[in-house]
């Protein structure tokens, strides 16, 4: 397959899931176009002729040069995150997104798997459902347990970190600026928690992964952050 060819990006830049793919293509330094999706008020031609179940971030691949909107039949259409990142990295090998050891190979994805089964859902009912904090912080446990005692998820940076930082780092963001619907106990209980021994290792990990130039830049800001976070509906602290 040739590397060379046209990729735009559909995505919103606020969506962690997104900033997984925009990341994967900083480090691949791969030359792409964005094109920003309202996630609930996405164009006919999008869904018709892009992401046909709506999902972000989707792309396309190869085919001629024609306006992000009028996406030509002849390039190849994909979607979901963790599927492009595998895609990226056959596409680009030099970007070194996974290892050559089969074992650390497995360690990446590994690594993956455990953040989207522990802490993932967990995540989300704390954010936007004002669930119990109890189960997002034991998956945290298991997460931060993987780590090796310095350096990233598998000790070089690859994919099992553009794969969970964007979303280790918008909990800790979140919580920081105060954007989120949590329950006050529960709010509590996670500022404790974060600022204890207990997290040490994770916020290291999170500090260190959002230095890198690739999260930066798909990171857009601190300020457009906090102005999604503001503007989010389901972000919104709700009254039980």
């Amino acid at each position: 397959m040739p590397f060379a060819q046209r990729i735009t990006l559909y995505t919103a830049s606020y969506s962690p899931y997104g900033q997984r793919v925009r990341m994967a293509l900083e480090q691949a330094r791969a030359e792409y176009v964005v094109y920003e999706i309202k996630p609930h008020d996405q164009p006919d031609w999008f869904r018709s002729t892009v992401s046909p179940l709506g999902k972000i971030p989707a792309i396309t691949f190869g085919g001629p040069d024609v306006p992000p909107d009028q996406p030509s039949h002849e390039s190849v259409k994909l979607f979901e995150s963790l599927p492009l990142l595998e895609f990226l990295a056959d596409v680009f090998p030099e970007a070194n997104f996974l290892p050559a050891d089969p074992v650390l190979r497995a360690k990446a994805r590994t690594f993956i798997a455990i953040y989207e089964n522990y802490v993932n859902n967990p995540f989300i009912d704390v954010l936007l459902y004002r669930k119990p904090v109890d189960n997002l912080l034991q998956g945290l446990e298991k997460l931060q347990a993987t780590l090796p005692p310095t350096g990233f998820a598998i000790g070089e940076w690859s994919m099992a970190d553009i794969g969970v930082v964007p979303f280790l780092a918008r909990l800790f963001f979140y919580l920081e600026h105060d954007i989120g619907n949590y329950d006050e106990e529960g709010e509590k209980t996670m500022h404790d928690a974060f600022a204890s021994k207990r997290f040490a290792r994770l916020r290291q990990y999170v500090q260190e992964a959002s230095e890198r130039p690739s999260f930066k830049t798909s990171w857009i800001s601190d300020e457009y952050q906090v102005e999604i976070g503001q503007k989010v509906p389901l972000f919104q602290r709700r009254a039980v």
